[in-house]
């Protein structure tokens, strides 16, 4: 979720889910607290129960007692005149925060509560021989207020009698009181959880993630680039800053690395160099050296003391060019040249132009085209030239038979073609195959000073087959021989129709 959608659904949150909570809550206890009003008071109509002063709801919550009462004294008046009796009858009005009083002669001779002020028992209406329950009014005085209902009565003796019902009007049902508490609980519990909500919603999606980023920030200022930053949800603005700091992460780490490499690999090329160099060099000085002294005497050996010089002085120069050319090649500066080659045309040239050289180190060289002779490939013929001298010059340089062999074979495989350049050499182990086209990377074996190279023929060769849009492989076997592989892609002629 969007950053701005998330402040839009917390505003309204702290809007909206209280108040329908509250509502819930308030439907909820209403509804019970008017069921509990209901079978306590025996009130019908609760419309009036949240208006302390309504003389109607005061006036319900004790008729049903009232009607009770008028039919106890038509049967057996003086029976009110039983205090004990009386105590039952009060005790089922307290039940409905009312109290009961009788009066005989004018005289009261009990009153279920004492806290009722005096002045309110000496207003008390007269006798007027009503055979029913009537409102005798309403008493206000001395912070009480009181509905008063009269019921009047003859005892056996003739003697006059009223019986009273005294509610106070001025008090709370209990359950109204529990109902504004629980309300104000409720208000309290529901805000507090809408910000215990909130607060942790917010904290695990913006706080956390901030967090996160601030110590992957300190982990990459300390200089560790290992330190891996999870990011939970990427659909927001902050997701997708961790996601964006984790992919620089990343590319720092690589940068990092790269640069660690290729300072160990200008290390190692400038080792691979100064051996390289020094070998021919120490050579050449030992042949010079000889010839100023005189031990080149005769014409033969004088020759042969030159043409050493001038072969190692080539070896020089060809190392030289390799370095010139890997320079090129590493900073994607080679001007390659793609034209349409005949592949059974180019790869016989390039045999008979190798195969001369080949021929005078007593090498057998085999070629066999299984291709169309129509067949082409689009390729700089200059850098695929290189290619094949490369890895021929590499399989030279590593036969140890007597007689050695070279086969180069092209193959059809479909939309391109397959060479392969086989030799008898000493093989590659195992170990050491998955590298060989890495740059600077020599097996053990190639650090003599026979052998020499630089290290990066191979790695050459797989660059410019790749910037061909081909791909190259060896297979190998230790004291039987290598086969390097490589395919190109045919050219093709699209037909427009």
């Amino acid at each position: 979720m969007k950053l701005k959608n998330r402040l839009l659904t917390a505003f309204f949150i702290i809007i909206l889910v209280p108040v329908l909570l509250f509502s819930l809550f308030l439907a909820g206890v209403n509804s019970y607290q008017l069921r509990t009003v209901e079978q306590i008071y025996g009130v019908e109509d609760l419309q009036e129960l949240f208006y302390g002063t309504s003389i109607q709801f005061f006036d319900s919550m004790t008729e049903s007692v009232q009607k009770e009462i008028e039919k106890a004294a038509a049967e057996a008046p003086d029976q009110f005149t039983d205090s004990k009796y009386l105590e039952e009858w009060n005790e089922k009005l307290r039940e409905r925060h009312s109290y009961l009083a009788v009066r005989q002669n004018g005289e009261i001779i009990y009153c279920g509560i004492e806290s009722i002020p005096l002045k309110l028992l000496g207003q008390l209406p007269d006798y007027n021989e009503s055979t029913r329950f009537s409102d005798g009014g309403i008493y206000t005085g001395q912070d009480t207020k009181c509905l008063l209902k009269q019921h009047d009565l003859k005892f056996s003796d003739g003697s006059e009698g009223s019986i009273f019902i005294i509610t106070s009007m001025s008090m709370r049902l209990p359950e109204v009181k529990a109902m504004a508490s629980e309300m104000l609980i409720a208000v309290a519990v529901i805000l507090l959880l809408t910000a215990v909500v909130l607060t942790t919603w917010i904290y695990h999606s913006i706080i956390q993630p901030l967090g996160l980023l601030q110590k992957a920030t300190r982990e990459i200022k300390e200089g560790n680039m290992d330190f891996e930053l999870e990011v939970q949800d990427t659909r927001d603005e902050i997701g997708q800053l961790c996601m964006d700091f984790e992919e620089m992460r990343l590319r720092l780490k690589e940068s990092a690395e790269e640069k660690i490499q290729y300072d160990n690999e200008t290390k190692e090329l400038l080792s691979n160099i100064s051996h390289d160099l020094k070998t021919p060099i120490t050579a050449i000085k030992g042949y010079v050296e000889g010839i100023m002294d005189g031990v080149a005497s005769s014409p033969e050996k004088l020759d042969k003391y030159i043409r050493t010089i001038y072969n190692k002085a080539n070896d020089m120069d060809k190392l030289i060019d390799e370095l010139t050319f890997y320079s090129k090649i590493d900073t994607n500066r080679v001007p390659y040249v793609f034209t349409k080659i005949n592949v059974a045309s180019y790869f016989k040239d390039c045999i008979d132009e190798v195969g001369i050289e080949l021929e005078a180190k007593n090498i057998e060289l085999g070629y066999f085209n299984y291709c169309e002779e129509d067949t082409l490939v689009i390729a700089d013929a200059e850098q695929m030239k290189r290619v094949i001298n490369n890895i021929i010059s590499n399989s030279v340089k590593y036969l140890d038979k007597r007689r050695g062999i070279i086969n180069i074979r092209i193959k059809d495989r479909g939309d391109f073609i397959q060479v392969e350049i086989e030799d008898n050499g000493k093989g590659i182990s195992q170990k050491d195959l998955p590298y060989i086209f890495d740059r600077f990377y020599r097996t053990d074996s190639s650090r003599n000073s026979s052998q020499g190279g630089s290290g990066i023929g191979l790695s050459i060769v797989r660059k410019i087959i790749e910037d061909h849009g081909g791909r190259i492989w060896a297979t190998s076997r230790e004291s039987t021989g290598t086969v390097m592989h490589f395919v190109l892609r045919k050219y093709q002629e699209v037909i427009y129709e």
